[in-house]
């Protein structure tokens, strides 16, 4: 086999439940026919996209939006479908009560709700056999003096620790962090240093999550990777696309070439091996597009520029590094990058027994004439507005 077959099968997304439901703008939500109407279908729909693509094997939930009576039940369900259950995602965002943040919240009782709603999802995690939590929060404030940074750290501080003790011996947690929305004066949890510092204090089941949407213009994400790859502190990916902020579109499509450069950190670091503990997952909305030929995109998208990764001559590049060949090295790097992978994907797929072009596959399928048919009436699952 060779490393990049090895690299290639190593490789696992995991997609969102969230990005099979109907999403949008903050202006307005735009449904589509088909769409799932519960976590189970939701599940459907990711199993789809795993067994065209054999790359992504796990679907992360979000909590209450795929809250169900029976998690057991839910997992089981993934299980028969050929997927399981992966990352499970709190929600202290939506509340009323969160307006003036959730965990960093002035008032004690609104900060014990959200750390209560933490605790729950670690409960989820026991019920359906994951061994991730994944935390974001929108917590900040809008006007100076609104409200003391240190305090809000501190209150921050407090939350995580708690929640940290609640995890169970093979679980874990990792910390997103955002560079500003909603909030636009401080965001509690701002950038890749603050997540962590406060991971560093929690201990070894705490890891920093990145999203390539939450940074600054011109942040350079591959050095942000190298650096938490180094400390063993980087836990997570959400891979998606942004043009001006956090605009969640399909992976590589705005700078495939920034994809490319991450990806090279991962792979160079032998952390693409589930071992790693990388999770890697899009975190995307399909606003316009259908949701689920868009994720099957985003998915090659990810194996097309980590297969490019994979083609660099590691040998030889460090050789040229080493003797300050700076032309020499950046064209070892450059040759990789634009090296068309698809024949070696289609290849790669077919000794797999997998379809060579899975987006074909699935407009041939006719799974999404049998959604629209089957799936009226109910309440289309999304997140409102």
């Amino acid at each position: 086999m060779t490393i990049i077959e090895a690299g290639l099968r190593a490789l696992a997304v995991e997609t969102a439940s969230w990005a099979y439901a109907n999403s949008g703008t903050r202006f307005k939500v735009f449904a589509q026919p088909g769409v799932p109407r519960d976590p189970f279908e939701k599940i459907e729909d990711a199993a789809v996209v795993h067994r065209l693509t054999g790359a992504a094997p796990s679907v992360a939930l979000h909590i209450p939006w795929d809250r169900v009576a029976d998690y057991a039940k839910l997992a089981d369900h993934a299980k028969q479908e050929g997927v399981k259950i992966g990352a499970i995602n709190a929600n202290v965002f939506q509340d009323d009560d969160y307006k003036l943040g959730s965990v960093t919240h002035p008032d004690p009782s609104v900060r014990r709700k959200a750390t209560d709603h933490l605790l729950e999802c670690i409960d989820v995690m026991d019920l359906t056999g994951s061994d991730t939590l994944k935390l974001w929060f929108a917590d900040g404030t809008n006007y100076p003096g609104q409200d003391s940074i240190r305090a809000r750290q501190d209150r921050l501080a407090e939350a995580l620790a708690e929640t940290y003790n609640r995890l169970g011996e093979h679980q874990r947690m990792l910390l997103e962090y955002k560079l500003f929305e909603p909030s636009f004066y401080t965001m509690d949890v701002p950038d890749w240093g603050t997540s962590y510092a406060h991971c560093l204090e929690l201990g070894p089941k705490a890891q920093v999550v990145i999203d390539t949407g939450h940074h600054a213009p011109g942040t350079n994400i591959e050095f942000i990777v190298a650096f938490l790859l180094r400390a063993n502190k980087l836990g997570g990916f959400d891979f998606n696309s942004r043009f001006y902020a956090d605009d969640d579109l399909m992976v590589g499509a705005a700078d495939p070439f920034q994809l490319f450069r991450i990806m090279h950190e991962i792979v160079s670091a032998g952390a693409l091996d589930p071992e790693a503990g990388i999770a890697f997952m899009l975190d995307q909305c399909h606003n316009i597009e259908p949701k689920i030929p868009a994720i099957i995109r985003s998915v090659l998208n990810v194996q097309e520029l980590t297969a490019k990764a994979l083609l660099i001559d590691a040998s030889a590049l460090a050789a040229a590094q080493e003797n300050g060949d700076v032309l020499g090295a950046n064209e070892i790097f450059m040759d990789a990058f634009y090296t068309d992978v698809r024949p070696l994907l289609a290849q790669w797929r077919i000794d797999r027994g997998l379809d060579a072009d899975p987006m074909a596959a699935y407009r041939q399928s006719g799974y999404d004439e049998k959604i629209t048919a089957e799936r009226v009436g109910g309440e289309q699952a999304g997140w409102g507005a």
